[in-house]
This record gives C-alpha cells, sequence and structure tokens, in this order.
C-alpha cells in the first residue's frame, strides 16, 4: 500500500459524497444514488487499505464490512442496518443498468443513512 493510493481513494469517496448533494439538489435522484453507493464502497476500501494494506477487490459493500470486522468487530454492527446496506449495494446495478427510478424520499434516507450512520462509524473504526 502506498500512502498516495489510499490518499486517492479516500478523496474520490469524498468527491461522490459532494456530488450526491449537487446531484439531489437537481433532483438526479439516479445518480446521487449511485454516488452514495460509490462513497459509500470507497470509504471502505480506503478504511481496509491503512488499517490492512489492502482491500478485496469486489463491489460488495456487505463484502467488504465483512473485512473489517475481522480484525474490529466493532464494524458488524454495520451489518444489523443490512437492509439500508443492500439497499445502497443495489445502487450500484439499479441506476446504472436497470430501467429503475429512484424517489427523492429514499435516496434522501440512503444518504442521512450514509452521513449520519455509515461515514461516522466508519470513521471511528
Amino acid at each position: 500500500m502506498s500512502f498516495e493510493e489510499a490518499q486517492i481513494i479516500k478523496e474520490r469517496a469524498e468527491a461522490f459524497l459532494k456530488n450526491v448533494q449537487i446531484l439531489f439538489e437537481e433532483g438526479i435522484y439516479d445518480l446521487a444514488a449511485f454516488n452514495i453507493e460509490q462513497y459509500c464502497q470507497l470509504i471502505l476500501k480506503y478504511k481496509l487499505l491503512i488499517k490492512t494494506g489492502t482491500y478485496p477487490r469486489t463491489y460488495s459493500i456487505i463484502r467488504l464490512i465483512k473485512e473489517p470486522s475481522k480484525i474490529d468487530v466493532r464494524a458488524n454492527k454495520l451489518l444489523q442496518d443490512i437492509i439500508m446496506i443492500t439497499k445502497i449495494e443495489d445502487a450500484y446495478i439499479g441506476s446504472r443498468y436497470l430501467s429503475r427510478r429512484y424517489e427523492k424520499e429514499e435516496v434522501e434516507t440512503m444518504l442521512k443513512y450514509a452521513k449520519e450512520i455509515f461515514e461516522v462509524f466508519i470513521n471511528e473504526i
């Protein structure tokens, strides 16, 4: 692992989170949902990279959550929110490839979860 690689991943994660707000305000909910998923995925990869020196090459947020739980059992707490985690993970496919439309309220809920629970928790482990 290089410090530069970790920094790039963190900066990209933060940029995705900033994009969510812009897209949400413009009413582009599908891409806002995708950006939430990308933020969660990349911030987990960043955390794994700085804690273990590597991360699995996967797009599954659930699998990425299971990795830090091997070194810090507190990470399993995120899996208690499996329905929200699955909803966010599904946005990777749903917002890009399916004819699925995301509603304002569901993206708002996903964003609130990502900022108020997910981000806070990831920063603690």
